[in-house]
């Protein structure tokens, strides 16, 4: 039977950061000084830094906001699948 075209392949890929160069830029802002303001854990942004926790949609804004800077500027997404 031939492949089914109509099928694809599930979407797999890891979400990166510019925080930890963010942080530089901004004082050498302490990963706990950026946790405090956006009402997350150190831990959570230590995660988060080294892409081992991918935030919630709400968490990305605020980190983004705590930079003043758009999302796209803070966040992107890689994909590791075939495309």
């Amino acid at each position: 039977m031939p492949p089914d075209k109509t099928r694809q392949d599930p979407i797999t890929g890891v979400v990166e950061n510019n925080i930890r160069k963010l942080r530089f830029e901004a004082d050498e802002m302490t990963q706990q000084e950026l946790a405090d303001l956006i009402g997350a854990t150190r831990q959570t942004i230590h995660a988060i830094e080294a892409s081992k926790y991918a935030p919630s949609l709400e968490l990305a804004f605020k980190v983004a906001a705590a930079f003043d800077r758009p999302i796209q500027e803070v966040f992107s997404y890689t994909r590791h699948d075939k495309h």
